[in-house]
């Protein structure tokens, strides 16, 4: 699957032009808040929402920006992920 980027937000649609997965990131506060994931039933369970959050946190990191996770996958998967601690807040 492939992802495009904008500013505060990482998304993948299908052929025909339909939501199929998305992680949000908006500027507040001074961090990127991670508040929003979105997969498509059909393609959950297949490890594509972990693949988003480690898109976007890789951005994050490559801007040197921080995140504040208010979703609850989100926050779930910086807990699995220590690796990306020092992009929180």
């Amino acid at each position: 699957m492939e992802f495009r980027q904008e500013p505060g937000r990482i998304f993948a649609t299908g052929e025909d032009g339909r939501l199929l997965a998305e992680v949000t990131f908006p500027e507040r506060e001074g961090a990127a808040e991670i508040d929003h994931t979105f997969v498509d039933p059909s393609l959950r369970g297949q490890g594509v929402a972990g693949q988003l959050l480690q898109a976007a946190a890789d951005t994050l990191r490559a801007q040197g920006r921080k995140a504040r996770p208010t979703c609850s996958y989100a926050v779930r998967w910086f807990e699995t992920h220590p690796e990306y601690a020092d992009l929180l807040v």
